[in-house]
């Protein structure tokens, strides 16, 4: 064979070799700054957080962007969770979801309600999941701003709030819930093994249920 042929086989085998190594480095750096920007961000706390801890975590994010917030009255909140006034007034529902279960439209029709009701400028939904196409497409419609877990980790990690994710998960009290055993009230606990707080039944010994946390 011609050497000139050989040199030219030999340094595409080099070129496509460096290219490959190349591409493994690049995703390797993509993946690690996606693990930081993640962990940065405290997203595996919020997953931890019920709804109520979810909101004292939201205000406190919204509160060092300068907005004034309040949680709305869980009786009769009409739609809205958490309302900010500043340069305008806006409506926020606030759904803490499982990682897999997808916020549907009738989120964006609560909220689009509320910011009626409340006499706002702005609606917003806020998830740590994603939406489903239909929420969506009505939340383009109705001209609601949609917040899926990506848009939140990015919003946490350029505010960088005072009060983190981790502070509040750790400190702040989930919402009254009852066993559903034995219809005692749920404490907190937590765990020996792994540091992860749980609600455990307020008449243990005589009753062992447990529940997450996030399962509210």
């Amino acid at each position: 064979m011609n050497p000139l042929y050989i040199n030219i086989i030999i340094l595409i085998i080099c070129m496509l070799m460096v290219f490959r190594f190349a591409k493994y480095i690049f995703e390797k750096t993509k993946k690690r700054r996606a693990i930081d920007k993640l962990a940065s961000s405290g997203m595996k706390y919020i997953d931890k957080m019920d709804g109520h801890m979810f909101e004292v975590f939201l205000m406190a994010l919204f509160q060092k962007l300068g907005y004034k917030s309040k949680v709305t009255q869980k009786s009769r909140d009409f739609g809205a969770d958490i309302i900010l006034e500043g340069k305008n007034r806006i409506v926020i529902q606030a759904k803490r979801y499982g990682f897999k279960n997808k916020v549907g439209l009738s989120a964006v029709q609560e909220i689009y309600a509320a910011q009626a009701y409340y006499k706002a400028q702005e609606a917003w939904v806020i998830t740590n999941s994603q939406f489903t196409s239909g929420a969506w497409k009505l939340a383009k419609t109705c001209n609601v701003k949609l917040l899926s877990r990506q848009e939140l980790q990015d919003l946490i990690n350029r505010v960088k709030p005072d009060k983190s994710a981790k502070d509040v998960y750790e400190n702040e009290e989930p919402s009254p819930r009852v066993c559903s055993s034995c219809n005692s009230a749920l404490v907190v606990r937590k765990s020996s093994k792994t540091g992860d707080r749980f609600l455990g039944c307020s008449s243990y010994p005589s009753c062992h249920h447990t529940e997450k946390i996030s399962e509210s």
